[in-house]
């Protein structure tokens, strides 16, 4: 099991063994990175710094900002429905297509719903957000719950 520690943007090396939020890295080698995050607050903050490093990796930084924005948006979403575990997955572009697919996975086999928030309402907007961020995204259910996705078109 690794640990991550908390996440400082000049350091190269996110993931370390030393104290701080559990992870479970399932492979960040090749063209699709994967990890799982225990159903803890902290998730939210080690699924941004693993996000940031991964694309750091691929040098993909022109897609970080948006995609750490998202996922935090989709851990929080998972966190606030679901008890297990969160997975997140990033797939790198192949050949010239220009497009990250970014998933989040929970427990929970049902679809996001999405609603319209209030002016002074304190959330309902991160599936909006992903909405209008994203080249296009969605939700597949499967025997262990359900999969957020979205791609996003990667800066050249």
């Amino acid at each position: 099991m690794w640990l991550l520690t908390p996440c400082n943007r000049t350091r190269s090396d996110c993931l370390t063994r030393s104290a701080g939020e559990v992870i479970r890295v399932t492979d960040t080698d090749g063209d699709r990175a994967t990890w799982t995050f225990a159903a803890d607050p902290s998730a939210v903050r080690a699924a941004r710094c693993a996000v940031r490093e991964q694309l750091r990796r691929w040098e993909l930084d022109g897609a970080a900002d948006l995609a750490e924005l998202l996922v935090s948006e989709l851990v929080t979403n998972a966190l606030r429905h679901a008890t297990g575990p969160v997975g997140v997955a990033l797939t790198r572009p192949a050949g010239r297509t220009g497009v990250l697919l970014v998933e989040v996975s929970d427990p929970v086999p049902e679809p996001p719903q999405e609603r319209v928030a209030r002016p002074d309402d304190e959330g309902g907007r991160g599936l909006q957000l992903l909405a209008r961020s994203s080249r296009r995204w969605g939700h597949r259910s499967g025997p262990h719950g359900k999969t957020v996705w979205c791609e996003l078109v990667v800066p050249r």
